[in-house]
C-alpha cells in the first residue's frame, strides 16, 4: 500500500489528521473493510439461541 493509498482510505473514512495519532495502519485497514461489507446483504442473523448453541 502507498501512502497516497492509505491517505486516500483515510479521507473516505472521515478520519483527519489528528485521528491519525490514535489510531495503527492496520486498525484503518480494518474500519475500510468493515466499510465495505455494510452494503453486502446477509442472508440470516444469528438469533439468541444460535448464540446460546456456541
Amino acid at each position: 500500500m502507498t501512502t497516497a493509498l492509505f491517505m486516500l482510505r483515510c479521507v473516505e473514512l472521515g478520519l483527519n489528521i489528528a485521528d491519525l495519532d490514535l489510531l495503527t495502519i492496520g486498525s484503518v485497514n480494518d474500519m475500510f473493510n468493515e466499510k465495505s461489507r455494510d452494503s453486502m446483504e446477509w442472508r440470516e442473523q444469528a438469533t439468541q439461541s444460535d448464540m446460546d448453541r456456541i
